[in-house]
């Protein structure tokens, strides 16, 4: 895990102007960081990784505040997508052993409740889907008119790519906030994902914020991209301006292209949930997918003290993640309230 400051260290002198510069420029101004000083955050030793995860934990409180966003997700539909994103088990594409199967609406209304038992203000109802079809459009039409029936909590929806009818639809049911991921940087895409392209990707965003939901977009670090791809996306994302930014940790999956691609060193996925923060001072960053195995216990509590301000509880889509318990009495010992309903609604 991270390593103690040695106060005999020689720091370098490029490093303390970083510092320095961010702590005017982000955490007195709000402003992120250009992309040139998130590649340097993103290389900075390892005795300087917790006085920049202090200094992210002080944007967050400073921007954000203490509060805590937390939500579940669930799939309504699950495996037999038909595109190729190389780190998903759901694409009907790999030999993985997830198989595709529909959640019916009983079970999705099951979910959401379970989801506000745990305190959690957001539910997420995700599709393994390029997009949207009728049947699809017609199931959440139901699904969410049940949850809001059922308990009261915020509905939001990952759909894949939607045309703009459906865009309108899904304003129409209520739903808040959509996620689409651009996965990675524009530039490791290709690399990624062969089926779809990233500008389609951004169509999509572009037509979510233009209809007044909220723009909820992220990625995995992870995948074999670049330090300097990394900074590009965290980037990239700052210019999109989300209103949440889910940032996942490559979890290989069985089957898939990632499959062998290592775990991501805990020491690195700090250093980039700071420079996430330092890009994106006033944005809800959460923490998604693989920080269990990336992180661990130890490295959850240190995500949580140097710039996450949101997380996902419980079961990712067809991966384990830690118990909503245990995320919640987390958060409780660090003193970190969990945000309110009604301050969403």
């Amino acid at each position: 895990m991270t390593q103690t400051i040695d106060a005999t260290a020689q720091h370098s002198p490029a490093d303390d102007d970083l510092l320095a510069r961010a702590r005017q420029q982000v955490l007195e101004e709000g402003v992120g960081l250009s992309e040139a000083d998130l590649l340097q955050v993103l290389h900075l030793p390892d005795d300087r990784l917790p006085e920049v995860l202090a200094l992210a934990h002080d944007v967050r409180m400073r921007w954000c505040g203490p509060e805590v966003e937390v939500e579940g997700i669930v799939s309504v539909k699950t495996g037999g997508c038909p595109e190729d994103c190389h780190f998903c088990s759901q694409s009907g594409l790999f030999e993985s052993p997830v198989r595709a199967a529909w959640l019916d609406i009983p079970g999705l209304v099951e979910a959401a409740v379970a989801t506000a038992a745990t305190g959690a203000t957001e539910f997420c109802i995700v599709a393994a889907v390029r997009g949207p079809d009728d049947r699809l459009m017609a199931q959440m039409r139901e699904g969410v008119a049940a949850i809001r029936e059922a308990v009261d909590i915020n509905v939001a929806a990952s759909l894949g790519i939607l045309t703009q009818e459906q865009v309108d639809d899904l304003v129409e049911m209520g739903i808040h906030r959509y996620n689409h991921n651009l996965e990675t940087a524009r530039s490791y895409f290709p690399n990624v994902v062969t089926t779809h392209t990233w500008d389609e990707r951004m169509d999509t965003l572009e037509a979510v914020r233009a209809s007044g939901m909220e723009v909820c977009c992220g990625g995995i670090v992870g995948m074999g991209e670049t330090i300097e791809q990394r900074a590009e996306f965290a980037s990239q994302l700052a210019s999109l301006q989300p209103h949440e930014v889910p940032l996942n940790f490559l979890n290989p999956r069985p089957g898939t292209p990632f499959g062998d691609q290592p775990v991501m060193p805990a020491n690195d996925a700090l250093r980039t949930i700071a420079a996430f923060r330092l890009a994106l001072p006033r944005t809800i960053l959460r923490f998604a997918g693989g920080r269990e195995i990336t992180l661990g216990e130890l490295g959850t509590r240190e995500g949580l003290l140097g710039g996450i301000n949101a997380v996902i509880v419980g079961n990712y889509l067809t991966t384990l993640g830690r118990s909503a318990q245990d995320d919640v009495e987390l958060l409780a010992e660090l003193k970190m309230p969990m945000k309110a309903l009604n301050d969403t609604l």
